[in-house]
């Protein structure tokens, strides 16, 4: 018989069992009504599969359903002889590539502008006054902070890249750079995270959650308000913003916001989550600021406040100076974010009611619920009296989360799952250490003597005078990962120079006191809530930092303004 030409292209499946050959020689000497050709001469599909004997081998063909399991071969058949057998066959075989994987490196832009960030600065001739290495550790913590703004890499391989980088150059040793793992602060503040994680692993966050939609759910603005007073009424008493934020405070806004329908990474961040966490936080440096028992560092001020003007700063001191202008913070903070950065769910009624149903469906505590609550209240317990037992707050927390651990409420293998806990214990820590060495190398009583000398040779009145001394003092907190190391190296230089220039000394010592605290909303690194909060995932690094310094200029507004006035009422000036 003739040979037969094929012109078009014939996709088939090789069967992986038994194998064949790529290539067939054959001679097609039948056609069954199962290979038909149309009038373009093509193959039509195949209804399953046929075998036929062709020179002496079996050539099998493949139905078109069969497509799904392999390789696509297409086979051609050509009329032309070849030198080995004129009737030859040649069957090229196509293989499919597997689709590329995406790279999974640093993004390059960012990297280069961190890099070139520090490369630049470090060329730069260091200041008079200033040590090589302070200036060299500056330019490697500038180019760490943007690179933590541009994000090349996660936080913590970016802050490792900046120890990295400052132990290569010998800037700092080992022990200095990773000197910041052994501080009370970061471990806390992963602690948080694995509270949280029992929280709502047990059901208990859950359960609180839907009690507080029960009462406030009928709208997201009610809600908020709910949390931001509650958190309020708790400052006094608990003197660690990380403990009071991550402790509690997290868990149960990451529970209302799951409860709610908004969860990371679906695209309902911004339903409830984005605005309750941004609130949050930013009320919690307000109610810091409020008492002096609700920051850790509020009592290091007092004491230097001491020391510089030989004036104590009382309870009731502290209190009744920022009672008025932090309530009106309080209000005016949820209610400007809730209209320029709103929720998606801004009124729920029937939330009360479908609140009441779930508590209904989770019936009675379970045992670890009651494990987990009892947790909670001994840990909380020991950090409000823990100053009179001696007993820290990082110390309380270990002990609450061993409980956790030896009833197996929490698993140490879930506590290693919780990747954001030991990302922000890294890149946490990171920032303190190179913040803290930056004031140990004397670039920090260098910059502040600077602005000293510039601010008091404008020859303004006290209150311009001031003005300006207090925008440096809280801006210049971009440069620390922590409120007590700004108060630690500037407070005093601050202080000492705004009295000279005529501020009111107990005015100016209350105002640095206050802002101490407030400043710590401009970033996710300046205060113990910040990484707490940030590292829930809710609200992206740029809108972070954007929300933060708008915030900042309301607070400055509100606390300068409202508490001006209040404090002229009462006698402060």
């Amino acid at each position: 018989m003739a040979s037969l030409a094929l012109t078009s292209s014939l996709n088939l499946r090789l069967r992986p069992n038994p194998p064949r050959k790529a290539h067939c020689q054959s001679r097609f000497t039948s056609l069954k009504p199962k290979f038909q050709f149309n009038n373009e001469n093509k193959w039509q599909k195949f209804s399953h599969f046929t075998s036929r004997k062709l020179d002496g081998k079996t050539f099998t063909n493949i139905s078109p359903s069969t497509e799904r399991r392999g390789l696509i071969v297409k086979a051609a058949a050509a009329s032309a002889a070849s030198p080995g057998n004129p009737s030859a066959s040649s069957v090229p075989v196509e293989v499919k590539q597997p689709p590329q994987q995406p790279w999974q490196g640093a993004a390059m832009k960012p990297l280069i502008a961190s890099i070139a960030t520090g490369v630049l600065l470090w060329l730069v001739p260091a200041p008079a006054g200033v040590s090589r290495n302070a200036w060299q550790l500056l330019a490697i913590f500038l180019a760490t902070i943007i690179g933590i703004i541009t994000q090349p890499l996660p936080l913590g391989a970016v802050a490792l890249l900046g120890l990295g980088a400052s132990v290569l150059t010998k800037t700092l040793t080992f022990a200095g750079a990773f000197s910041a793992f052994g501080d009370p602060i970061p471990w806390l503040i992963a602690l948080a995270f694995f509270f949280a994680r029992g929280f709502i692993k047990t059901g208990l966050g859950n359960r609180i959650a839907y009690q507080f939609v029960k009462l406030f759910g009928s709208s997201s603005l009610g809600l908020g308000y709910s949390l931001v007073f509650s958190e309020a009424l708790l400052a006094p008493a608990i003197p660690s913003v990380s403990a009071r934020a991550g402790g509690i405070f997290l868990p149960l806004v990451k529970s209302l916001c799951v409860a709610c329908g908004s969860n990371t990474g679906d695209g309902t961040e911004r339903k409830l989550g984005s605005w309750l966490m941004l609130t949050c936080f930013q009320t919690s440096v307000i109610s810091s600021s409020m008492f002096l028992t609700a920051m850790a560092a509020n009592p290091l001020a007092a004491n230097l406040t001491l020391n510089t003007i030989n004036r104590p700063i009382g309870w009731m001191d502290w209190a009744k100076a920022a009672i008025v202008p932090g309530l009106v913070s309080l209000v005016v903070v949820p209610l400007l974010l809730y209209l320029i950065y709103p929720p998606m769910v801004k009124s729920s009624p029937d939330a009360p009611k479908l609140a009441q149903e779930k508590l209904e469906k989770m019936g009675p505590m379970s045992k670890n619920e009651i494990i987990m609550a009892a947790t909670l209240v001994l840990t909380v317990g020991l950090w409000i009296f823990g100053g009179a037992l001696n007993v820290d707050a990082v110390s309380a927390a270990i002990l609450g989360l061993s409980v956790l651990l030896i009833t197996g409420v929490v698993t140490w293998k879930e506590c290693l799952a919780e990747s954001v806990a030991w990302d922000t214990l890294t890149w946490f820590a990171a920032l303190i250490a190179m913040a803290g060495y930056l004031n140990k190398y004397g670039l920090i009583s260098w910059f502040s003597q600077t602005v000293v000398k510039f601010v008091g040779g404008l020859g303004l009145s006290w209150q311009l005078s001031f003005g300006i001394l207090v925008l440096l003092y809280f801006y210049s907190h971009y440069f620390f990962a922590s409120g007590a190391a700004h108060i630690g190296a500037m407070f005093t230089a601050f202080l000492s120079v705004a009295s000279a220039l005529g501020t009111p000394s107990y005015l100016g010592a209350l105002v640095l006191c206050f802002l101490s605290n407030l400043m710590g909303g401009l970033t996710h690194y300046g205060i113990g809530s910040a990484p707490v909060f940030y590292g829930a995932g809710y609200v992206p690094l740029a809108q972070w930092w954007g929300y933060g310094f708008l915030m900042s200029v309301v607070n400055i507004l509100i606390w300068l303004g409202v508490g001006g006035v209040w404090w002229k009422a009462i006698g402060l000036w």
